[in-house]
């Protein structure tokens, strides 16, 4: 018997998932939760076969849990399950040493099939994200414009950056600049949005 956890923020996706999953006579779900942190706690609690785990979830994302469970040498498999045939996942993904990496709009059986694969020792890619990670873009970005970017997205005004990186605010402001002037963005915000559309923050 294969023993699952599904992670999946969007209920109506989850529940349904996890219905055609039971009938399944060699799978058994174990939990279904909604975000992130109930994930880590269902897979510490539960020590599951399989963890199939959405990539964008409140609290902590599908990559934090996978990254968590590899720290902790956990011998769960792990699937990532996406909307988005993005590049920078994509690496992230293959960086974390996940098992699976899906679309969700592919067929329930292949996403099945996929969990009885990765059981066996397999790796199994969505050719769409496969063919993804062929056109994958270098990230411009060095480590502090990263840092500024990340800080802007949790809110961070310019003197709060500064006060704990304990840089002058011109500093901070030319960070800025240069990583919006690389992104071609037109706002600090617009150049987070770009920088985690791309899998860069």
């Amino acid at each position: 018997m294969i023993r699952v956890v599904i992670a999946e923020d969007q209920q109506m996706l989850r529940g349904a998932f996890a219905s055609l999953l039971k009938f399944e006579s060699d799978i058994e779900v174990l939990a279904e939760v909604p975000d992130g942190r109930q994930a880590w706690e269902a897979v510490q609690r539960l020590k599951p076969d399989v963890c199939v785990l959405d990539i964008e979830m409140p609290y902590a994302s599908g990559l934090d849990v996978a990254e968590q469970i590899r720290e902790a040498h956990l011998p769960c498999k792990i699937m990532i399950v996406t909307t988005f045939a993005r590049p920078g996942y994509l690496q992230k993904a293959i960086d974390a040493q996940v098992d699976g990496y899906l679309l969700k709009d592919e067929p329930i059986d292949y996403l099945i099939e996929a969990i009885r694969r990765v059981m066996k020792g397999e790796r199994v890619i969505s050719t769409d994200l496969a063919a993804a990670l062929f056109m994958k873009e270098e990230n411009p970005l060095s480590e502090r414009e990263i840092e500024m970017l990340r800080l802007t997205k949790e809110g961070m005004t310019t003197s709060e950056i500064s006060k704990k990186l304990f840089l002058t605010k011109g500093t901070v402001r030319n960070y800025l600049s240069s990583a919006i002037q690389k992104l071609e963005a037109e706002s600090r915000q617009q150049a987070v949005n770009i920088a985690e559309e791309k899998g860069w923050l």
